[in-house]
């Protein structure tokens, strides 16, 4: 049996009626059509679904849609404002930081929650940030450089 719920997703407060098994991965692509964050492994080991919640970075292919409710929901693409792309996407393109970008989306979100934490952080201290998210293209190099380009002075 389905049952509404009420997601903020982006700063936007949608009402979407799911299955109570519903993962947060499913509503977000298939019921809002925010198809950014992807689905890899399943199973919360990849990173490729990464999206904050309440600014911390969570698997939502493993996340209950009904847990995020009442909590601030951010995908990718809520990060780009008014048609201008966020620092950490510019410096990702800038870096040569992807290649299929599969990952990058997820990589992304990860390097936002980190630097809002962490905004003069070290090559390791990223490397060790965004290890939950595996890239099987780039070898990671361009996008800490990336990350670290974009950590000192910018809107997190």
């Amino acid at each position: 049996m389905k049952r509404s719920v009420l997601l903020s997703v982006n700063g936007e407060r949608r009402e979407v009626f799911i299955k109570p098994n519903s993962t947060l991965l499913e509503v977000l692509r298939d019921e809002l059509l925010l198809t950014g964050a992807k689905e890899a492994c399943g199973s919360g080991e990849c990173g490729a679904c990464t999206v904050l919640v309440d600014g911390k970075p969570v698997n939502s292919c493993i996340t209950l849609a009904m847990e995020a409710e009442g909590k601030a929901i951010e995908t990718i693409e809520g990060l780009s404002k008014e048609g201008k792309l966020h620092p950490l996407q510019e410096a990702f393109i800038d870096h040569h930081a992807f290649q299929c970008g599969f990952c990058t989306p997820g990589m992304i979100m990860s390097a936002k929650a980190f630097l809002k934490r962490s905004p003069e952080p070290t090559k390791e201290e990223i490397r060790n940030a965004i290890s939950g998210n595996i890239c099987r293209c780039t070898g990671y190099e361009n996008a800490v450089d990336a990350i670290l380009d974009t950590a000192v002075g910018t809107e997190k």
